[in-house]
């Protein structure tokens, strides 16, 4: 047995426990956005209540598709989660979409964090990894020895999850208990600390922008700042625990992150440098301060507990990195060892390594992040952006797989609640994909391009895989693809909205900065025409250069939805010629090449339909049995045997040239008589009799037949023809043998 069969016969093996469970849901949950986006996002868009009502509100829609999750993790126990649920409940198409969205929205996580390690160094380290080669993309600053950094980081995680997956875990577990901790003790600190400055949050929103969408798009980030907490659903094949738990394993997490989440970005308001006059106007700030500064939560645990709570919350800071790249690194190797497993990946990537540890999956996820470093942190941002639709996107195919599945088994609560999550997560794509829909948009343009991106590489990827699907799982779905086409137009629409807006604003303020300056009187007039019109031409032809974008997009996708259409309604056709080869070949018997058993089966069971309801029209049944067939294969063998029935089924065809005939058994043929040869019946009766009496003392084949018509007053199905046949054939039967007897 080869070893690769050996390491297909191999599965996961338990050894997630239920506290190790929590760490890992807590654990990619929450990584290095929590201490960065507390401030540049949750503050400047909803302000600490605000945010706090809108993070409170997204925990609880979480723990609605949380309960999605359990129920398909109990339903579908196996490595996955996403992938799984939706090739279960809806094929393997919709299978390999969310596998797609799933595996951008976890990498992209992981990438974040990766990169994250070098931010970590600069504000606690200085410089000291900024070494080697160093260029500017997307206006960030690459360095060669930070970019290694990361590189060195990757490298060690995935050592680690590859090497031992209990110490991993056991690792993971502990850093989530220290980190919660730590922030819990900072948090109490700073609440409770002489001199805590702004203890009612004031501003409590943010200022001239109504409340209640500021919790609105505070809840709408749910989706990005809580993907993770369902990691677990990829290790329930591992768990050594009852997977009826892991409702309240996933609750628990999200409670514990959206605490944490709280704590963080109070603790950031309740301290700021004595240059500003509030929380507001020193967050404001922040992209022009360097340092501790910059961290508005390690500001106000140095201002309380001095340099112990930096040491603190640094320890606490690297612990959310290492158990963020741990919980998405083994939620990613779990997703590429069942698409392995499901041959959408190679089958190398489901074999499993010592102690059952999916080894090349680690190792291919390590491998396509190790360059990543160099596009810098801005590229990175963009992508994690995306993350929010993919998430979102994720979570509706979820909701709706286990809506199906609910269905499927009559399970009212569990539909209704997925019903709820698919509407909630309906809404949310709206409000993320429609900008301006309740306020503007903070989604950067290049968002929306990237994701178009990857949209089209789905499509390309799947037309590897229709190449390569020998068991024709895929491309039975037509309609995931047009509705993924249409997902990818529309936003290839809002992107060309959001490029000529940004366009026309860019150029709205050159030309206000430009008023604005000072100009000398004499060349003014003519400057500023001069000046305009290489404004408006500017905007032109930036515009002109993304509508030509556009119609590409719009030209690629469909090329390549109608390659991927033309390819499986070519592979449709093929199945359908090779079904009707099988169904011809099992309708047709092989030694005589007339209709087989099968076939009469199903030509009767049409027929008493029709009877049924009375358009049947008329018909007679022939019942023919071979004479002397038993002696024929006893004497000459068997092949003689073969023989003698194939001259009777020719005999047979020859004379009922126009009515389809059966052999439904060794010696047994029926011919259903219609239209001509019913009208003929008696005739041809008599010369079967006559040709069956000429061969009596002859090698030829002797037939027996019995004929009865369907009486449309008295008969209900064509089995009681056939009996009267049947009957009147083994009359004829007898007359044969007397008269071979008599000629004796």
């Amino acid at each position: 047995m080869s070893n690769t069969t050996r390491n297909n016969e191999r599965s996961l093996t338990p050894y997630v426990s239920p506290l190790g469970a929590w760490a890992l849901s807590l654990g990619t949950t929450i990584g290095w956005g929590s201490f960065v986006v507390t401030s540049n996002t949750y503050l400047m868009q909803g302000g600490p209540w605000g945010s706090v009502l809108g993070i409170t509100l997204g925990a609880i829609i979480m723990i609605v598709i949380a309960r999605c999750y359990h129920y398909l993790i109990n339903c579908y126990p196996d490595a996955g989660g996403a992938y799984t649920y939706a090739r279960e409940a809806f094929g393997h198409d919709y299978g390999f979409l969310a596998s797609w969205f799933l595996a951008l929205t976890y990498i992209a996580v992981f990438w974040a964090n990766a990169t994250s390690v070098p931010l970590f160094a600069r504000y606690f380290f200085g410089n000291i990894f900024q070494f080697g080669f160093s260029y500017t993309i997307f206006g960030y600053k690459v360095f060669f020895g930070e970019a290694l950094l990361s590189i060195c980081a990757i490298g060690l995680i995935a050592l680690l999850c590859m090497r031992h997956k209990n110490a991993t875990l056991k690792l993971n577990t502990i850093l989530a208990i220290a980190l919660t901790a730590i922030i819990v003790i900072c948090f109490v600190v700073a609440i409770t600390g002489q001199g805590a400055v702004a203890r009612t949050f004031e501003p409590a929103f943010i200022p001239d922008t109504d409340a209640l969408s500021q919790i609105i798009r505070i809840a709408t980030i749910s989706p990005w700042a809580f993907i993770g907490f369902e990691n677990i659903s990829h290790s329930s094949e591992e768990f050594t625990f009852a997977r009826s738990r892991s409702f309240r394993i996933m609750v628990s997490a999200v409670v514990a992150g959206t605490i944490l989440y709280i704590f963080v970005l109070l603790m950031s308001t309740t301290a700021f440098p004595p240059e500003y006059a509030s929380w507001h106007e020193y967050v404001s700030d922040l992209g022009n301060i360097q340092g501790i500064k910059a961290l508005p939560a390690f500001y106000a645990a140095q201002h309380f507990m001095g340099n112990t709570g930096i040491v603190l919350l640094s320890i606490a800071l690297l612990g959310l990195i290492i158990t963020s790249l741990i919980g998405n690194l083994l939620a990613l190797s779990r997703l590429f060892y069942a698409l392995g497993k499901d041959r959408i990946l190679p089958e190398r990537f489901s074999a499993l390594g010592k102690h059952d540890i999916p080894v090349n999956a680690i190792l291919l996820v390590a491998g396509i992040s190790f360059f990543i470093p160099f596009f810098g942190r801005t590229a990175i941002g963009w992508i994690v952006d995306v993350t929010t639709i993919g998430a979102t996107i994720i979570y509706a195919m979820v909701a709706s797989s286990a809506w199906k599945t609910a269905h499927k088994h009559g399970a009212l609560v569990e539909r209704w609640v997925a019903f709820a999550g698919l509407l909630l997560m309906i809404a949310f794509g709206l409000y993320l994909l429609i900008p301006n829909l309740i306020q503007e948009s903070s989604m950067e343009k290049e968002s929306y391009f990237l994701f178009i991106a990857w949209g089209l590489l789905g499509f390309l990827f799947f037309r590897y895989i229709l190449h390569n699907d020998e068991e024709r799982r895929f491309g039975k779905s037509v309609v995931v693809w047009i509705g993924l086409l249409s997902l990818v137009l529309f936003v290839s629409f809002v992107w060309m909205n959001q490029s000529m807006m940004s366009t026309s604003n860019e150029a709205s303020s050159r030309i206000h900065e430009y008023y604005t300056s000072e100009v000398e009187p004499s060349a003014q007039h003519e400057r500023e025409e001069q000046f305009v019109r290489a404004e408006i031409e500017e905007v032109q032809r930036e515009n002109e250069r993304t509508l030509m974008i556009v119609a590409a997009i719009f030209a690629i996708s469909l090329v390549i939805l109608l390659t991927n259409y033309s390819y499986m309604s070519k592979r449709a056709l093929e199945s359908e010629r090779e079904l009707g080869h099988v169904r011809t070949a099992a309708n047709t018997d092989p030694l005589t090449g007339v209709k087989s058993k099968r076939a009469f089966t199903e030509y009767e069971t049409a027929l008493d339909e029709s009877i049924h309801n009375s358009v049947s029209g008329p018909f007679a049944v022939v019942v023919c049995d071979v004479n002397g067939l038993k002696y024929v294969n006893d004497t000459f063998g068997h092949k003689a045997g073969d023989d003698y029935i194939r001259s009777a089924s020719m005999t047979i065809c020859e004379l009922f040239m126009h009515s389809p005939v059966f052999r439904i058994g060794g010696d047994e043929f029926v011919v259903v008589l219609r239209e001509r040869d019913y009208d003929d019946r008696a005739s041809l009766m008599q010369r079967m009799r006559e040709t069956s009496e000429s061969r009596i003392g002859t090698n030829g084949a002797i037939i027996a037949a019995g004929l009865a018509e369907f009486d449309e007053h008295n008969d209900t199905s064509m089995h009681q023809v056939f009996e009267r046949a049947d009957a009147l054939m083994y009359q004829d039967k007898q007359e044969l043998k007397a008269l071979g007897a008599h000629s004796r």
